[in-house]
């Protein structure tokens, strides 16, 4: 079907695996020829990736002072300028990403001649909105036409407290090789060839359990005076009110030894060199959705180290074949027992590296792209 014409919806295009996905999705849909559009509520300033060429990038108008002085109040009126955008652009299909804007936009979408499709990006209880948030979702999830969920354990959830029966199962993909983006900061320019290195990255310090990894690095760069761990994808200066590089560097002594191997370089568009560069990639997550880095680094050949979550890394890895599982709640010492086994075992990280590979496969673009636009089209068609 030529011309369907997509609106995607989110919040802000800033740094994170939802955002990521959005674009990949619309670069999908304009590759077919179709029209595609982004609609966010934040403007262009918080940006951390290019919007696609031949894609539309619109941003939600914003409201008048005293309007923004309602806060919460003013959601209707956020409603309805969404509302306005869609029937502008005439969409065929809205795609609502993360809660918030799934929300408003089977709100805003209520009557106009349109199919929806939602995706939320997180196990649901692991980051429970506001009630009134909670309350809205309960009763506009049914609406949609369909969901797009990237766990099972996801999408039995949203059945049994949202009443979401139309789903299909839609992990993230994985394209390699992995390009790189600005900005370019290679691991060479922060340690000597040969180290040993940790590697883990996120952009949300106390989700991906940076924290615990504190108190284990401090026992491993103990024993090993040329360890060092780098945690990439925090942003220096305040993120929600927490300076995050500060919060974890005060958990650490004031060796300046160890702070000088604890790195944290901040956002890297050149992650394909530092997945190379690791000795072990770790992911001590307390929550995810579907864990972009873990497959990435699980493409990349990586030994790779995770907690079992109640979402996501548990689908991609098979513990002691092509990687390894920690329960949730893991002690320190669990940690560095398991983080040293494969720092002192050269062979049984290359045997892991290879297993994990098969993602490649297994998440390829390809298959998953055509598993997305042909559900998009018969949305359409119906």
């Amino acid at each position: 079907m030529a011309g369907i014409r997509v609106a995607f919806t989110i919040d802000s295009l800033k740094l994170g695996g939802a955002e990521r996905v959005l674009l990949q999705w619309a670069r999908w849909c304009r590759d077919e020829g179709w029209q595609v559009v982004v609609i966010t509520r934040q403007g262009p300033e918080l940006d951390a990736y290019p919007v696609p060429l031949g894609v539309q990038r619109w941003v939600e108008p914003p409201l008048a002072p005293l309007l923004r002085w309602l806060g919460w109040f003013a959601f209707p009126f956020r409603v309805l300028a969404l509302r306005q955008l869609l029937r502008r652009h005439g969409s065929d299909l809205a795609v609502g990403v993360t809660t918030l804007p799934a929300v408003k936009l089977l709100l805003a979408s209520a009557g106009l001649p349109l199919r929806t499709l939602i995706s939320e990006r997180n196990y649901p209880p692991a980051k429970p909105p506001a009630i009134p948030w909670r309350w809205l979702r309960r009763c506009t999830y049914p609406w949609a036409d369909l969901h797009w969920v990237q766990t099972r354990v996801t999408g039995d959830w949203l059945r049994q407290h949202c009443g979401v029966r139309r789903q299909q199962l839609v992990p993230n993909s994985v394209s390699w090789p992995l390009p790189d983006r600005d900005p370019l900061l290679e691991p060479d320019d922060w340690l000597a060839p040969g180290k040993p290195l940790i590697l883990a990255a996120g952009t949300k310090a106390r989700q991906k359990g940076f924290d615990c990894l504190m108190p284990v690095f401090s026992i491993l760069a103990r024993r090993d005076p040329s360890l060092h761990l780098a945690l990439l994808g925090l942003a220096p200066g305040l993120y929600q009110g927490l300076d995050q590089q500060q919060w974890l560097r005060q958990m650490l002594s004031k060796d300046s030894d160890l702070q000088q191997r604890l790195l944290m370089p901040g956002v890297s568009g050149s992650m394909a060199s530092w997945y190379a560069r690791a000795t072990v990639f770790v992911l001590p997550s307390r929550f995810e959705g579907f864990p972009n880095v873990l497959l990435e680094a699980m493409a990349a050949g990586c030994a790779c180290i995770a907690s079992d979550c109640l979402t996501g890394p548990a689908d991609l890895i098979r513990h002691g074949e092509n990687g390894l599982l920690l329960p949730m709640g893991a002690s320190a010492d669990e940690w560095v027992e398991t983080i040293s086994g494969l720092l002192e075992d050269p062979d049984r990280r290359r045997w892991m590296g290879e297993r994990a590979l098969l993602v490649r496969e297994q998440y390829a673009e390809q298959r998953l792209r055509r598993d997305c636009l042909e559900a998009m089209r018969r949305l359409c068609h119906g």
